[in-house]
């Protein structure tokens, strides 16, 4: 396939299994393109609100970032590039963000997001350059594990202590994790894969009710919705190339590239197709896609676990719906009234949701031990783990002359240089 595939159209027949390199009817294709644009969605507009961010420019650059990710990887490979919420962690603590409105520091986070993608960039043209079996053995599934766990449970404090100013305001977080653990376990299809942004829909009604209809806590207010031009530009932010807060958002480039690797192994898998080949195009893409959404203001993207099933239940693999899917993310990012619509959902709300985000986060790592069968009466992996999670955790800070190195720093360099130094060899 070249920069600009032709996709082999095929009948949609139920059951058939549609590859990277083919196509249904294009009608079909685009309303494909838009279930994925669903999926991928509540994630990737919750992430740039939980760190400051443009959700309009997040979810514009995330649908650029897609497009570059299939050009580099000659549309070989079916992905959706959306925000990472791996860099929650570390933008918080580089820019110091209260949780709540526009991120004052936000340069120093796109300084960050750009040495991150660059890391990730110059890996995958390694890997393509050696091959995969160096990056296997620098993070085996007990550092990617422990790392993944630290991210969320280095954020737990952010939406107890700052997102609920007010009792009222803590009973409707609580409202909110109630929502999100209904829709998880009491719905089922195209609903539970949404729990998230069905959740925070349901949450943002009742506080609604509650507000507006019963006085009981601060009113949501529309005007800015009536007020916003349906079409415009987002806010473009530049960024500040800072030593400390990049080295502390640079080491994310651990959890982009364990995420890309879980992607490629999983689609070779339901596919039956041998996609190795590609993996350092798919590392180089995403970090060149996570420097240009940084450069631009945007959050730092990596391939979704959403978007895996959804292909996994429609057994449709065709990277067309990919683009149409990213098109589509791009005219979204270019409406300031669906921008104001996201801002108007209560800080409560957000912070209910944050609750379950993060404490999804620190699960996912503990689902990688579990997944992989990581053996914890092996006292290299049980250090390894157990260390790493209190570092991050009770964030252990180093101090390096004026620089300081967070919690989630030390942890992921603390869990491979421990990985390396104590592993049998």
């Amino acid at each position: 396939m070249s920069l600009f595939p032709h996709w082999r159209e095929v009948p949609a027949q139920a059951g058939t299994v549609v590859a990277p390199d083919e196509r249904l009817a294009w009608p079909q294709t685009a309303a494909l393109g838009v279930q994925h644009v669903i999926a991928m969605f509540g994630a990737t507009v919750l992430a740039p609100i939980l760190m400051g961010f443009d959700p309009n420019l997040a979810i514009l650059m995330s649908g650029i970032g897609t497009l570059i990710f299939f050009f580099v990887v000659g549309g070989q490979v079916p992905s959706y590039l959306g925000s990472s919420f791996a860099f929650i962690g570390v933008v918080i603590a580089a820019t110091g963000y209260a949780g709540s409105g526009a991120n004052a520091n936000l340069g120093l986070a796109l300084g960050g997001i750009m040495a991150c993608g660059a890391v990730v960039a110059l890996i995958g043209l390694l890997v393509t350059a050696i091959g995969t079996a160096w990056i296997e053995s620098l993070m085996p599934p007990v550092v990617t594990g422990a790392v993944v766990a630290v991210i969320g449970l280095n954020l737990a404090g952010v939406p107890i202590k700052n997102m609920a100013p007010t009792d009222f305001d803590k009973w409707m977080q609580a409202v909110t994790f109630l929502c999100v653990g209904l829709v998880a376990v009491r719905t089922s299809g195209m609903l539970q894969r949404l729990l998230i942004l069905i959740g925070l829909i349901l949450a943002s009604l009742i506080y609604a009710v509650l507000t507006n209809g019963m006085g009981l806590g601060k009113p949501i207010d529309l005007s800015g919705i009536l007020n916003a031009a349906w079409f415009g530009a987002p806010h473009f932010a530049s960024p500040v190339f800072d030593a400390s807060a990049m080295l502390l958002i640079a080491p994310v480039a651990i959890i982009l590239i364990a995420e890309n690797l879980g992607h490629i192994k999983a689609v070779s898998a339901m596919t039956g197709r041998d996609l190795d080949k590609f993996m350092g195009r798919a590392f180089l893409g995403d970090g060149l896609a996570t420097m240009v959404s940084g450069s631009a203001g945007g959050t730092g993207v990596t391939t979704y676990a959403e978007n895996i099933g959804v292909m996994a239940a429609t057994k449709i693999y065709s990277t067309a719906m990919f683009v149409v899917a990213a098109l589509i993310a791009i005219l979204l990012g270019f409406s300031p009234k669906f921008g104001a619509l996201i801002q108007t959902i209560p800080l409560a709300v957000m912070g209910g949701v944050s609750i379950v985000v993060f404490g999804l986060i620190a699960v996912a790592g503990a689902k990688i031990w579990v997944d992989n069968k990581v053996d914890f009466s092996n006292n290299t992996n049980l250090i390894v783990a157990a260390v790493t999670l209190i570092l991050g955790t009770g964030d252990y800070t180093l101090k390096f002359g004026g620089f300081a190195l967070g919690g989630i720093g030390t942890a992921t360099f603390g869990a491979i240089l421990l990985h390396a130094l104590l592993r049998r060899r």
